[in-house]
């Protein structure tokens, strides 16, 4: 006896009964019988969403695959032929070939994914990175043309040479007060050039 209560090797028919049904109610699906395909739907959904949650691993991708697997069998049932194997065998294999459908189109999205996003967000901010920083090297030369000569000598070694007042001054040969008021001068004038602060 197995499991089930049955001998070993004993058939009483039911398996064959079951899949003669199953090849019935798909005959009459696909001559457009609402009612076989009611029978049929609650017959086969819940092997047809087992099958598919194995492949595909996701609850609600599952689902998704389920409906569109029984709205194919809706669809197609006329393409039945059960000289060519049984109903269940039909309708499985037409759920197993689109849960994979579904796993190899997602994989192939996320390869995409991952390829395309990072290069090109990488190179959008090197280029407005560039652009920005050109733009504002520009306009940087520009305002600093419109100060006068000391402002704009004392300030280009303080901030651009990296010397202190102290050393401004000495290479200006300027006092060190009269340094600090240009430059503080000066940085006004480039501010209000530049609109930082507005």
């Amino acid at each position: 006896m197995n499991r089930w209560g049955r001998a070993r090797g004993a058939d009483d028919g039911s398996d064959t009964a079951r899949a003669d049904q199953l090849g019935s109610l798909l005959i009459e699906v696909g001559r457009g019988n609402d009612d076989a395909f009611a029978q049929l739907y609650d017959e086969m959904s819940p092997r047809v969403h087992g099958l598919v949650l194995r492949v595909v691993r996701d609850p609600s991708q599952a689902e998704e695959v389920t409906q569109e697997v029984l709205v194919d069998v809706w669809r197609t049932a006329a393409r039945f032929d059960p000289a060519r194997g049984s109903a269940s065998a039909w309708v499985l294999t037409l759920a197993h070939r689109r849960a994979v459908d579904r796993v190899r189109s997602a994989q192939a999205a996320t390869v995409r994914d991952q390829r395309a996003s990072v290069p090109e967000a990488t190179a959008y901010d090197a280029v407005v990175d560039e652009v920005a920083g050109r733009l504002e090297h520009q306009q940087v030369r520009r305002c600093l043309r419109g100060l006068t000569d000391v402002q704009r000598e004392a300030i280009t070694l303080a901030y651009y040479g990296g010397q202190t007042y102290r050393e401004v001054a000495a290479t200006l040969d300027l006092a060190l007060p009269t340094v600090k008021t240009r430059m503080r001068d000066g940085l006004i004038r480039l501010r209000d050039c530049l609109g930082v602060g507005r």
